[in-house]
């Protein structure tokens, strides 16, 4: 008995060194992100400056690789599928968790990907069009509530985070807002400039600009505190408490079985890089804040969201495309 105690930690010791020596080694060639959406969007852009920062601490090449379709699941998958050393990566948005629950995948999030960096968060922001004649969120709640079904707003697409936002908006204040999807959130925004659709909830990098020009109104913000730089836009909590809504994130994935050692190593590089004065200026421009949450903190907020978006689509029955 004793002799099979001393064999079971001396294996146990062996399977710890090798994946440390493993890690120290890391990465011996060049290491791909992919990245499940077309190249030139937020997370494209966004993965590519990590990257290039990447390249710079490991002395080998991180590649970005667009892996396109399937609301992300193509890329997800090919992921998932390669070999959990940590060269092959997956960069994707906080809404990956909703991927599974509105269309087939051959994955399961929970169980086949590791979570291991949470590199940006970020926030949104509900905004009117200018022709819309409300000037605070209180005017467009009571005008939704004497108007049921007339108000309407644009998504970026059935599950995108336009939608889920807004459904769980309208879950929580017990009103009628009808939903346009698009083919994107893009096409939704210049719906909203055109007077097409009342309303858009989309991420404030993405509807800055047209505040700043003042295309279109601003009635409140995400987060527990109000935003630098909306500072006279209040917060959604302050009209409906508990309704905080944590920030968006990126977050970078590993497959399932990734060694331990392995994925700190990563988790504490891109935590280096998000945080040098280089990515953290060019963040802030960006509208975003570099966070670099990792290992079971990360894996934690990534199991929060999961059971939150589930039960959002579970209650209102909601379908993706």
């Amino acid at each position: 008995m004793i002799h099979r105690y001393h064999r079971l930690l001396s294996g146990l010791f062996s399977l710890v060194l090798s994946s440390v020596v493993f890690a120290a080694d890391f990465p011996n060639r060049p290491v791909r992100i992919v990245v499940p959406f077309t190249a030139g969007g937020t997370l494209d852009v966004t993965a590519r400056v990590i990257a290039a920062k990447l390249h710079d601490l490991w002395g080998q090449a991180v590649v970005v690789e667009n892996r396109v379709g399937g609301n992300g699941a193509i890329g997800a998958d090919h992921v998932v599928r390669s070999q959990a050393d940590g060269h092959t990566l997956l960069y994707n948005g906080s809404l990956i968790v909703v991927t599974q629950q509105l269309q087939k995948t051959t994955f399961d999030m929970t169980k086949d990907l590791l979570p291991v960096v949470q590199p940006v968060v970020y926030w949104h922001v509900l905004c009117v069009s200018s022709k819309l004649p409300v000037n605070n969120f209180a005017e467009l709640v009571e005008l939704a509530k004497k108007q049921p079904g007339k108000l309407n707003y644009g998504s970026g697409g059935l599950g995108s985070s336009l939608h889920l936002y807004m459904e769980r908006l309208k879950s929580n204040l017990k009103i009628d807002i009808a939903h346009i999807p698009y083919k994107g959130s893009a096409p939704a925004t210049q719906a909203l400039l055109a007077g097409e659709v009342d309303i858009v909830f989309d991420t404030t990098s993405a509807m800055l600009p047209l505040i700043k020009a003042g295309k279109v109104k601003p009635l409140v913000v995400t987060g527990d505190k109000r935003l630098e730089v909306l500072s006279n836009i209040p917060t959604l909590s302050s009209f409906i408490p508990g309704m905080a809504e944590e920030p968006g994130w990126h977050g970078i994935f590993a497959p399932a079985g990734t060694p331990k050692a392995v994925a700190d190593k990563i988790a504490a590089d891109v935590r280096t890089a998000v945080m040098s004065v280089e990515l953290s200026t060019k963040f802030k421009e960006m509208e975003f804040q570099p966070s670099g949450l990792s290992g079971d903190a990360f894996a934690d907020v990534v199991k929060k969201d999961f059971d939150k978006w589930s039960k959002l689509i579970r209650e209102n029955n909601i379908r993706g495309e």
